[in-house]
Formats: C-alpha cells, structure tokens, sequence
C-alpha cells in the first residue's frame, strides 16, 4: 500500500510539466530571469533606434536647416570672431569654416548695442574672390554704420583672402611666426593633355557656339585670345585687391603695387613693410583696443564655428576614406579632365603654415 502511494506520487512529479522548473534544470536559470534578458535587449535595441533617428535628423537638419548659433549678451562686450580655414562660397564648406555663419555673426553684431567692437582671429590661406570680398564688405558695413572698432589678430596663416579680410580693420596684429601677404589672384592651373591623347591615338570633338566657350578645355590647348580673357579676369581683381589694401592702410596703390607681387612675408616683413601695425600677442590686441577705445569694462566674447555632428556624417565620412584608393589610373585622369575646364578665381595663398 505504502509502495503504491509513493510510486503515484513519482508518476505524478514526472508527468507535471512546470516551464520554470524545466528551463532552471537544463541552464540553471529561471524563466523569470530569461524574461529579464529580453527586456533588456529590447530596451538596447529601443535606444539604438533613438540615437539613430536623433543623429539622421541632425544631419538633415544640417543640410536644410540653418548653423546659425544665437549668442545673447545682457553686458557690454568686444566680439571675438574666428576666421578659420579655405574661404569658399557654400554656407558649410569645411569643419572650421562656414560663410553664412560669419555672415550672420557679423550682422548680429552689427544690431546688438551691447556690442563695442570686433576683433578678427584669423587662420586662413584665403580662397574665394566672391566670399572674401562679400565677407570684407559685410566687416566694413559693421564699421561704419555703428562706428565701434574693428581689429584683426592673426594667428599662423593670414594669406592672400585672409590678409584682404584684415584690410577692413582699424588696426592689425600678428603673431612673431605668422604668414601673410600674397596679394595676387590665381585662377589655378590648365592642364592641356591633346599632346597625350594625340599619341594614344585618341581624337576629341567638342561642339560649342563660339571659339571661347569651351576655353580652359584638356584637350584643347589655349589660344593666345584665350589667354588674354583669363589674364583681365585675374587683373581686374587684383586691382580690387590693391585698391582694398591701399584704402585700409592708408597707402598709396604704387607703393602697394611693389608689394603685390604674390609673395609671402613674415610678420617682421609686413610690419617693416606698413602691412601690418604690430607685432605681438593676442592679449597684446586687445590692451590696445580696451586701451584706446576705452573699453576696459568690456568682456571677451568668442565666436567660433563648430559644426553640427551626426551619426550619418560619421559615417559617411568612413565609407568614403577609401574611394579615391579604389580608383584606378583611367578614373583619376578621367576626373582631371572634367574638372579642368571648371575655374575659380582665388584669393588663395599656395603656402599654409
């Protein structure tokens, strides 16, 4: 009887199906703490989702949207604005420089009473003719409509486009190893591959409604005409560029004209040569500028470009570091040859430091 009571019982343990029980004896572990586990990849998950979605729409938003920063100052200050990088047109051309940002800075300034003067830190090798002198014009316009002070600081390049953007201040520092000067214009260089081609055996047609519409073209060597259309774009700005240095410094075009001739100087050159006002150091500037103007009283307030970072541009920006690795000879040349008869007209300093 006693024999029979219990072997009722076994049956009954073996045929009782408990989940819990079960998945405990074959891993040691509860359902109850399975369920947990997937909580917890779930929610993983859930925030990847979000932080992707977040950074797709920040990058979109960079795109579409505006980088414009708003700085709100409730005591006077002197503005501090940073001119970093190759000057180009595009609203966000590099990592340290956005036209349309400096733009607006320029513009809110302009409007702000709490602002009493502008000093510009620059680090560029210039670029644009276009942007440097809509730049120029935008710091001259703040200058004369509010007739607060306007300094430049430059850091370790202050070349061709940068050294015009300088031009537009009350006064110019520079660093001891600072870069400056090459006033000139360039247009780059035109490559003529026809010789190439014609030993490759390869022959080019190109169709256009005039002699000069495809000038600059690869395959074409350029005419003595040719020549002479790109030579007057280059001159016509270099004049602008001479007459922007000769009013801002208060020099005559003929004395500026035998500066002008392309070369770098060094900051001890330019300051011999009436380029700049001073050598010295940034907290030099602005003792000078506190000091004359009588701004003692006056914060520093710096305004520096930084773009807005996304998970998208990241990586992007990883996808593409080994294209230009991945094309062959053949691509490369192909891409020359598209590009050379595209030219800009440059405030553009080959040396950078």
């Amino acid at each position: 009887m006693y024999d029979d009571k219990n072997q009722g019982q076994e049956n009954q343990q073996v045929n009782t199906y408990d989940p819990d029980q079960l998945y405990k004896n074959k891993s040691g572990k509860t359902g109850f703490s399975s369920w947990k586990k997937g909580l917890i990849i779930f929610l993983i998950i859930a925030v990847v989702i979000v932080i992707l979605g977040v950074s797709c729409n920040m990058g979109v938003s960079g795109m579409l949207g505006t980088t414009e920063d708003d700085y709100d100052y409730n005591s006077d200050y002197i503005g501090v604005l940073s001119i970093n990088g190759t000057i180009t047109e595009e609203g966000s051309s590099t990592d340290t420089y956005n036209q349309q940002w400096l733009l607006s800075r320029v513009k809110q300034m302009k409007a702000d009473s709490y602002n009493q003067g502008l000093i510009l830190s620059i680090d560029t090798p210039g670029g644009s003719v276009y942007a440097t002198d809509e730049l120029y014009l935008q710091i001259k316009e703040y200058a004369e409509e509010t007739g607060r002070p306007v300094y430049t600081y430059m850091k370790s390049t202050a070349a061709s486009g940068g050294y015009y953007i300088a031009a537009a201040s009350d006064k110019i520092f520079a660093n001891r190893n600072t870069l400056t000067g090459s006033i000139g214009v360039t247009i780059g260089t035109v490559y003529d591959i026809s010789g190439f081609l014609e030993k490759m055996g390869v022959k080019t047609v190109t169709i256009t409604s005039g002699n000069n519409k495809a000038m600059g073209s690869s395959v074409n060597p350029l005419t003595k005409e040719q020549k002479e259309i790109y030579q007057s774009i280059v001159d016509e700005s270099y004049e602008q560029f001479v007459s922007v240095v000769a009013e801002g410094r208060k020099m005559k075009i003929s004395e500026i004209k035998k500066l002008a001739d392309g070369r770098i100087y060094t900051a001890k050159q330019a300051e011999e040569n009436g380029l700049i006002d001073q050598v010295g150091t940034f907290e030099e500037a602005v003792r000078d500028m506190r000091a004359t103007y009588e701004l003692d009283d006056c914060d520093l307030q710096t305004m520096e470009y930084k773009p807005k970072t996304s998970f998208l541009s990241w990586l992007e920006s990883k996808t593409s570091t080994g294209e230009s690795s991945a094309k062959s000879e053949y691509d490369q040349l192909m891409k020359l040859m598209e590009e050379n008869n595209q030219f800009t007209v440059t405030y553009l300093s080959p040396i950078q430091k």
